[in-house]
């Protein structure tokens, strides 16, 4: 290698280093680059530092005049404020009334709920804290088990970085170079089937062990027939337009994401409306929430653009993209590392972090592996959706595990042992999922192809 291939990879190991000391990602990032283009400079290596501050120049450009961006702080906020309206509570007091006679019925409307909230908002932090406020202390009351119930929240509540409208998609569309609206039919398939086997899991361990989830008492049951009616009506079916509206224009072509999102945003503030939590402190909740976490994601957005710039122009990245491909094993293997390293990254960053910083790195190194015979095109979006799955079971895997450090807030009867536990038993089910959509592409693929 030379000197510009090696000042890259010491680049890379710095930039990994200094966050796990603990330095914030995005100056890092920014700092990071312009030293090494300063030490570029200083060493003669034909690459200078006024390059490096051309190059900077254009990505922030180029970043500005994404039309695609916009939706983030759209989605965030939609998210934001269907929470402040208690959306979310009534969603969970309808499956519960559906589903109380069951065995494991608090495990379903768990699930159900974190599945059908996960597509009107895509920020796992608030939907396992919300899931865990409002479900933990009735599963306590009820007998259930702490080490399922604890995993049944963490679980279900990262289904929103998978099932659309996920910002983290929203942010990967561009960087793989495929239509977000695509990229969203192809999460569909595995995130509905994520939901599908944890029901099946927490159903089937209730029904040989109902000591492990009882049906909920008698006595606290809803009563009759209409009022379980009332609490689908006022639970489910605001919420289902919304997703319907926001959603369905993205996949039906109606509306480009950002569009769709202002909609959404709009919708959500009609809804808060509607059920009388439209107020000045909830708004404001909301948009400063919003602020936080769109800021992050977008400085994030900016300062990797830097960096990867100037990573490419050292040309390092062709680098680990030619030993990758060299690698003395089938194209599935080397994919299997790939998503083996996406696996541990995911351990000490968060996904923009992943998706921004390291995926374009990975990237070239599918694009050149003949992988189920799929188009360029198809291969992107499959490798999106398996991206998606990797990161959501990220989430549930320590030594970082945000999850459970969101439950354990809200949930303090529960030790971060116990739902470590729990995480792992759903943890299984992500990776044979993940499994299944390697090997199976169409389940990623059908949704978008019949669209």
């Amino acid at each position: 290698m030379n000197a510009p291939e090696v000042l890259g990879l010491v680049m890379l190991a710095t930039l990994v280093g200094a966050i796990f000391i603990g330095f914030p990602i995005s100056f890092t990032l920014l700092f990071l680059a312009f030293f090494f283009g300063l030490i570029a400079t200083f060493l003669d290596s034909g690459i200078t530092i006024a390059q490096v501050i051309y190059l900077s120049d254009a990505q922030i450009w180029d970043l500005m005049k994404s039309e695609i961006l916009p939706a983030v702080p759209l989605f965030i906020f939609m998210g934001y404020m269907t929470e402040q309206a208690g959306l979310m509570e009534r969603l969970f007091r309808a499956f519960r009334a559906v589903l109380e006679a069951m065995p494991g019925a608090l495990y379903l409307a768990v699930i159900l709920t974190a599945t059908v909230f996960a597509m009107a908002t895509g920020i796992v932090g608030a939907a396992v804290t919300v899931l865990g406020i409002m479900a933990a202390p009735i599963m306590m009351k009820s007998g259930y088990d702490a080490r399922m119930s604890s995993g049944a929240i963490a679980a279900g509540g990262t289904l929103g970085i998978l099932i659309p409208p996920s910002v983290m998609l929203v942010v990967m569309g561009p960087v793989l170079g495929v239509p977000v609206n695509k990229l969203y039919a192809a999460a569909f398939g595995p995130g509905f089937l994520l939901a599908a086997m944890y029901i099946a899991y927490t159903l089937a361990r209730s029904l040989i062990n109902p000591k492990l989830g009882p049906p909920v008492p008698k006595e606290e049951r809803v009563s009759s027939l209409l009022d379980k009616m009332r609490e689908v009506a006022l639970g489910v079916l605001p919420l289902a337009g919304l997703i319907s509206f926001t959603l369905g224009s993205i996949l039906a072509g109606a509306a480009t994401p950002t569009e769709a999102a202002a909609c959404g945003a709009s919708g959500a503030i009609i809804l808060a409306a509607l059920y009388g939590k439209l107020t000045w402190p909830s708004v404001k909740t909301a948009a400063m929430a919003t602020m936080t976490t769109s800021s992050m994601v977008l400085f994030l957005a900016l300062a990797s653009n830097v960096f990867g710039a100037l990573f490419a122009k050292f040309g390092t990245a062709t680098v680990i993209t030619n030993a990758l491909i060299a690698l003395p094993f089938p194209p599935m293997v080397v994919l299997f590392v790939v998503m083996l390293l996406i696996f541990l990254l995911g351990w000490p960053f968060e996904w923009p972090a992943i998706v921004l910083v390291f995926l374009p790195i990975f990237l070239p190194v599918i694009v050149k592996l003949p992988l189920h015979d799929l188009s360029q095109m198809d291969k992107m979006i499959w490798f999106g959706a398996l991206i998606a799955v990797n990161l959501q079971t990220a989430f549930l895997s320590p030594p970082v595990a945000m999850s459970a450090y969101y439950l354990r807030q809200v949930a303090p009867q529960w030790s971060l042992a116990t739902i470590y536990r729990g995480m792992a038993d759903f943890m299984v089910i992500q990776c044979i999922v993940l499994l299944l959509v390697m090997f199976y592409p169409a389940l990623s693929l059908y949704l978008g192809k019949l669209l």
